[in-house]
């Protein structure tokens, strides 16, 4: 008896932890399985479908100089991409749901259709959500691998057009912390990224740093800002 009570404080700390940040992970066995936690860590299915705009400004060195990459999101599919220096767009690309498009000497022109390949097959913001969709991709269990050291569930990720991806997701708080692109979709995409310092943005638990590395190049970005349905609408995308 008096064992129990010096253990209930503690029992009752966890159950009250666990309803506090609403984090109820249900046991792996599948892929599929860690996806879904993977979505309860990030705030919960629900609360990531409402979502309809996120905005991320990020600041890196290219080139050495401090710039900042301005990435606009809208359901399904839609996307904007700048690269900023001193206030000024440098580079600015976009897909407004059926076409890529970039600015070239300040004129509007079409894109190389095979930078905007993969926004065909994309039905929300959250990778997360189109992965569990298996309309679009095919999940398998491969292994556990680690990340800096923390151990991780390794996934291969085959979508409907052929690319394939390898993700490694969080024993312990099911967060993404790695991201492999071994078939690309996306003309010039990244072989692999890094994600750490995961933080909450008003209820979104969301990575503030990302190493992207192809071959012997990487670069570091830092999330600055980002926000939930706000600073986004249709304009961004014409």
């Amino acid at each position: 008896m008096k064992t129990f009570k010096k253990l209930f404080p503690t029992i009752f700390f966890l159950l009250l932890l666990n309803s506090v940040f609403g984090q109820s992970f249900k046991e792996v066995k599948t892929a599929n399985d860690v996806l879904e936690n993977a979505i309860t860590a990030l705030g919960g299915k629900d609360f990531l479908l409402s979502i309809k705009t996120l905005y991320t400004d990020m600041s890196t060195e290219m080139d050495g100089r401090q710039v900042h990459w301005i990435t606009k999101e809208m359901l399904p599919n839609k996307g904007s991409f700048q690269i900023v220096y001193e206030g000024r767009v440098v580079y600015h690309n976009w897909y407004d749901g059926k076409t890529g498009y970039e600015m070239v000497k300040g004129e509007k022109q079409k894109a190389d259709p095979e930078e905007f390949k993969d926004k065909e097959f994309k039905r929300n913001i959250f990778n997360e959500l189109d992965y569990i969709d298996s309309s679009l991709w095919k999940l398998e269990l491969i292994g556990e691998e680690k990340v800096h050291k923390e151990a991780c569930y390794k996934i291969k990720a085959t979508a409907v057009n052929g690319e394939v991806q390898h993700l490694y997701y969080s024993k312990h708080s099911f967060y993404m912390l790695r991201e492999d692109k071994i078939a690309n979709s996306e003309k010039d995409s990244f072989s692999s990224v890094i994600f750490s310092d995961y933080k909450n943005y008003n209820g979104l638990i969301y990575y503030s740093v990302l190493k992207l590395s192809a071959g012997k190049k990487t670069q570091v970005g830092k999330v600055v800002s980002l926000l939930i349905n706000e600073q986004i609408t249709e304009e961004d995308f014409k």
